[in-house]
């Protein structure tokens, strides 16, 4: 993680030069530009273009509502999102030509479109949603008829696209089920193959894991009996990746662990593939018989008895489970499975929808601050476009609503490529126009590839993305008898008001993550010492579970607070530091958890157990005195003596009866001292640098 001073010019290089891989799949946006473009070519061969332009409009603006995810979850959210274009349509028809009410209206949609974001990105998209259909049918005031009908028309836009989306679901009811899981066994082969492993990554959920717990675990994951194999992958899953973590900080017998690595890799490898066709592993079986036939001939036919025996075992049996659950989750996926189904960890279950809204209504809630600054930046970007009288003066306010974001990254990302964009699909859009044939088939043709280029580079570049909206729009707008050519310039002028706006009421009443930063990292330490004092329990292997997921999301969680800190200007330099430190030092704590974790599961009793439990709640209570120091910026308190209490825990095991146990857990425990005094001396560090910074002299004994 970087931790340069922030920079105007780097930011804006980076903005517009900065890309991603394309992660939509073709069939994802071959179904979405169809729900966009058949209706209109429908009405166009019908005579009831108007009616096909509705729904062509309501398609449009629900397409990314339609994310991947279980069946049900996206049917729910596809749901919601065309049922808030649909309200919010009706409301713009219907009062869009009084000033006060509309403005009031505004003002609602924007407080409450911008609160969604306490429910995530999914949700947020369907605040944003209703907010762009109120401000685009404001500018058409209709009769009540007119309105109820052109509702009704968007309303069945987004119903369409949602049809399209669900489709496959009687023939691929699991689909993204196992899509999830392939990623996350690709994952654990990369894992494995990796001969030095960073210490960065390992703790970190990665997308791909973050993914696959909503998919299987989340509110509306799918039901049936496959659902039971698809969770035991998972927490198999879990299982192969502390195994790993554990194997690769053993020492000695280098060249028997990179073997058996490599040859786990190749099992994970094909487990992905049989996940992904849905189809009987048995690929991954060949490979399975292969790696065991190694793992004897390794260990010279099981005589081995030491640590690294003992984790080759283990992860030898996680991966026959593996492949044994694949062949239920494939192709016979109805089998039920031996394990009952899991829910997600009770710290991760989500409260009442009304009790959450309620939690966030105040100042000192990012989502509040960012629904007032919705509020108050919408309505006022109508009056000006309103009062000014500008033309096409509804992509001002549409401009600030899809630009104004929670946080100053996203916002100056989005605004700089909204602007770019617009202006590249203005000029791109009119000379395509100028060189093709003027027929409204050609048109259409044009538009439906220029719709699947948005929808396809929207996550890969924002900027080029936009630039291929822009271009559908007009094109879209030509058929309402909107002339390609005009309005250029207008469109340019509101975009750009638009985003300066947008940027303008963030600067404003700011959420600086600077402030955050400190709670988001001590959220961590606090979660890092639950993890600890679960395991510190070995009986309550799902108390395990429960602290490491929950650990993760807060790690996640912390990560991205970090990122957002160094995307923002006037962030004090000496405070990016103290975070990465504290950030990669705590993922060190982390790893070494997971590796005694990982010991937990391969045995039923540890040496000394009394003793060991009793090492460990200390540790795990000097993090927690760690975490309130951070939140506080105060000087951590004196840390207990870990490493005489870990010399007495050494004298004690070396005297165990089981040998290669108890080594690993002097070694653990040497580890675990080092690891939360390097925290303390970190956390240590910040009351320190920010006195120097604001010019205070302390002395020194």
């Amino acid at each position: 993680m970087s931790t340069r001073a922030y920079s105007l010019r780097t930011s804006v290089l980076q903005s517009l030069t900065a890309t991603k891989r394309p992660d939509v799949p073709l069939w994802v946006v071959v179904r979405n530009t169809a729900a966009v473009v058949l209706p209109l070519a429908i009405g166009m061969l019908t005579g009831h273009q108007e009616a096909g332009l509705a729904i062509a409009a309501g398609a449009l603006d629900t397409m990314f509502s339609d994310q991947p995810g279980p069946y049900r979850q996206r049917l729910w959210q596809l749901f919601l999102a065309s049922l808030a274009a649909g309200l919010a349509s009706l409301c713009g028809f219907l009062i869009g030509g009084d000033l006060l009410p509309i403005t009031l209206a505004m003002a609602a949609f924007g407080f409450f479109g911008g609160l969604l974001v306490v429910f995530g990105t999914d949700i947020a998209r369907v605040g944003m949603t209703s907010m762009i259909l109120l401000v685009v049918t404001a500018a058409t005031p209709a009769t009540v008829h007119e309105a109820f009908t052109g509702a009704a028309l968007i309303f069945a836009g987004g119903l369409l696209l949602a049809l399209f989306s669900v489709a496959a679901w009687p023939l691929q009811r699991y689909r993204p089920e196992r899509y999830a899981l392939a990623a996350v066994y690709r994952g654990l082969a990369s894992l494995a193959g990796e001969h030095v492993q960073d210490a960065e990554d390992v703790p970190a959920l990665t997308d791909a894991m973050t993914t696959l717990q909503q998919t299987l675990l989340g509110r509306h994951h799918a039901r049936g009996r496959a659902m039971e194999a698809f969770a035991v992958l998972l927490e198999l899953a879990e299982r192969i990746r502390l195994e790993l973590v554990a194997m690769s900080d053993l020492h000695g017998a280098e060249n028997i662990l990179t073997m058996f690595r490599n040859d786990a890799a190749r099992v994970l490898v094909a487990v992905a593939e049989a996940l992904e066709a849905g189809e009987s592993p048995e690929q991954a079986s060949r490979t399975l018989q292969t790696l065991q036939a190694s793992e004897r001939a390794l260990l010279d036919n099981n005589t081995r008895d030491d640590s690294i025996a003992a984790h080759i075992h283990a992860l030898s049996g996680q991966l026959a489970a593996a492949v044994r659950n694949a062949n239920w989750a494939g192709s016979r996926g109805e089998i039920r499975a031996a394990d009952a189904e899991m829910r997600l960890p009770r710290a991760l279950r989500g409260n009442s929808a009304l009790g959450t809204l309620r939690a966030n209504l105040t100042t000192h809630s990012v989502a509040f601050r960012h629904a007032m600054r919705c509020a108050v930046c919408l309505s006022i970007a109508l009056l000006v476009s309103r009062l000014w009288h500008l033309p096409h003066g509804y992509w001002l306010p549409m401009t600030a609503a899809i630009v104004l974001r929670p946080d100053f990254a996203a916002t100056f990302n989005f605004g700089l490529l909204r602007v770019v964009g617009t202006i590249l699909g203005l000029v791109l859009t009119t000379a395509l126009l100028h060189i093709t044939p003027h027929d409204a088939w050609t048109h259409l043709a044009l538009m439906a590839v220029l719709c699947m280029a948005f929808r396809y580079l929207a996550t890969a570049h924002y900027g080029i993305a936009v630039a291929a909206l822009t271009g559908t729009v007009v094109i879209f707008l030509s058929f309402e008898g909107v002339h390609s050519g005009t309005a250029v310039v207008d469109r340019v002028l509101n975009t750009v008001l638009g985003s300066g706006m947008a940027l303008l009421a963030y600067i404003v009443w700011p959420t600086w993550e600077r402030g955050r930063a400190r709670a988001a990292l001590s959220d961590m330490l606090e979660a890092y010492a639950n993890y600890l004092r679960a395991l510190g329990r070995p009986e309550r292997r799902d108390a395990h579970r429960e602290a490491r997921t929950a650990a993760r999301t807060i790690r996640t969680n912390a990560q991205a607070s970090l990122d957002r800190m160094q995307a923002e200007p006037a962030t004090p330099l000496a405070l990016l530091e103290l975070a990465n430190a504290l950030f990669l030092n705590g993922n060190r704590l982390a790893r070494t958890a997971m590796t005694l974790e990982a010991l937990l599961h391969d045995c039923d009793n540890l040496p000394e157990q009394v003793e060991v439990t009793h090492f460990i709640e200390r540790a795990a209570s000097h993090l927690d005195a760690l975490a309130i120091a951070l939140r506080d910026n105060q000087p951590p308190p004196v840390a207990p003596e870990l490493r005489q209490l870990q010399r007495s825990l050494s004298s004690l095991l070396a005297m165990a009866d089981d040998k290669p146990r108890a080594e690993q857990l002097v070694r653990i425990s040497d580890r675990l001292v080092d690891n939360v005094n390097t925290l303390a001396y970190v956390v240590g560090r910040g009351p320190q640098e920010t006195a120097a910074a604001q010019g205070i002299k302390r002395v020194h004994p």
